[in-house]
């Protein structure tokens, strides 16, 4: 990180940006058309023993189903608090912002119970509420994948 004084190292505190946030963008190398793709998602967040997990859901089909089934390597993306710290000319403009960046592996969620806490989880991030009821039909209806953190890194300017 080129700004070190602007890194994150406390644990908590990213843990508090993260739950800040209300949008993770997935980026996925595309091989078969040597492109990268980024998706904005919704999203839930664990992190339980110093291991993180964030939860997505979605449509059984389309591009990121199939790039998930293509690959394990994820890049992730999220911010907030954004703020315009206003100069006297153009150039003295600035931004006061926190993001969240790094890597991890992509997974689909299977198993009946990860995919309720997986749900927990994304709406709980939305609502602040967990303890959801899911009916069968809809777990079976809806992909929900994970992505286990291998590195993260957190800037902000506040």
């Amino acid at each position: 990180m080129r700004r070190k004084d602007r890194e994150v190292l406390d644990e908590v505190k990213i843990d508090e940006i993260i739950k800040n946030c209300d949008c993770c963008r997935l980026g996925f190398y595309d091989k078969e058309n040597d492109e990268v793709y980024i998706v904005p998602l919704n999203f839930g967040y664990s992190n339980k023993e110093n291991k993180r997990f964030f939860y997505f859901h979605g449509a059984k089909e389309g591009r990121k189903i199939n790039l998930i089934s293509k690959t394990e390597k994820i890049t992730f993306e999220m911010d907030t608090n954004h703020e315009l710290i206003v100069g006297k000319m153009a150039c003295n403009y600035s931004e006061r912002y926190q993001c969240i960046m790094g890597r991890g592996l992509i997974s689909f969620v299977e198993d009946k119970e990860e995919k309720v806490t997986a749900l927990n989880e994304i709406m709980f991030q939305s609502t602040g509420k967990k303890d959801w009821e899911f009916a069968e039909p809809m777990l079976n209806a809806v992909a929900i994948f994970k992505v286990e953190v291998t590195s993260i890194s957190c800037k902000e300017r506040v």
